[in-house]
């Protein structure tokens, strides 16, 4: 789960949060679309999935 707050973050805060050791993107229907990104490719997948899902 994640509050989008990168890690200024409350949640990252309380639990000493400063890296992700996992990463799984599940959409709206709960099947996983993407898994194992980090940084940029992190950033492009959900860039790319944002882009898909505001066109339909």
């Amino acid at each position: 789960m994640s509050d989008l707050g990168g890690w200024q973050s409350r949640g990252a805060a309380m639990y000493g949060v400063n890296s992700i050791p996992a990463s799984f993107l599940i959409d709206g229907n709960g099947v996983i679309v993407a898994k194992g990104l980090r940084g940029a490719s992190l950033e492009s997948a959900l860039d790319s999935y944002l882009a898909k899902s505001t066109k339909k």
